[in-house]
């Protein structure tokens, strides 16, 4: 461990006469300063006016949702495996109903409800529609087709 003792506190008096220096010449100093970087100097000191809004495009960060006059629902099977309700005329998801899984051979649809351990479960009245159709094994050649015209007729979506 190194100790520093000094003998006095504050600046040292080199220090004191170099600022008093500098401050008795700090017109003459600032005007060699602008000589040498063209008014430069003097230009990063003075205060810079507030930006304007006039004429900008400002964005409040919320994404832009088209406004339909009246939604078109269909069910989307996506490459995923996603079962939802979308909107057919702007394609914004309306619903999930539930995913499309693969157990060993077979694809089987699973229901989108809290029993099936959905973090955000589908409304009550869809699950209450839809709950014959939970583990319903698809047909190889048609089956994501088959699921989608079943899930629409039982949701009334046309």
């Amino acid at each position: 461990m190194v100790n520093i003792y000094t003998r006095r506190e504050g600046p040292r008096p080199e220090d004191a006469r170099m600022r008093k220096v500098l401050q008795e010449n700090r017109a003459t100093i600032t005007r060699i300063a602008d000589h040498i970087t063209a008014g430069g100097y003097s230009a990063r000191k003075a205060p810079k006016p507030e930006p304007q809004a006039r004429g900008l495009i400002i964005s409040t960060g919320g994404a832009s949702r088209p406004e339909a006059e009246v939604a078109a629902p269909a069910v989307r099977i996506s490459v995923n495996g996603r079962v939802c309700i979308v909107d057919g005329n702007s394609g914004y998801q309306l619903h999930h109903v539930g995913n499309v899984v693969r157990r060993g051979a077979a694809e089987v649809f699973v229901l989108a409800s809290a029993a099936n351990g959905f973090i955000a479960p589908a409304a009550p009245e869809i699950v209450a529609s839809l709950t014959e159709l939970d583990g319903m094994r698809l047909d190889p050649e048609r089956g994501e087709d088959e699921l989608a015209e079943e899930i629409g007729v039982r949701l009334g979506i046309g």
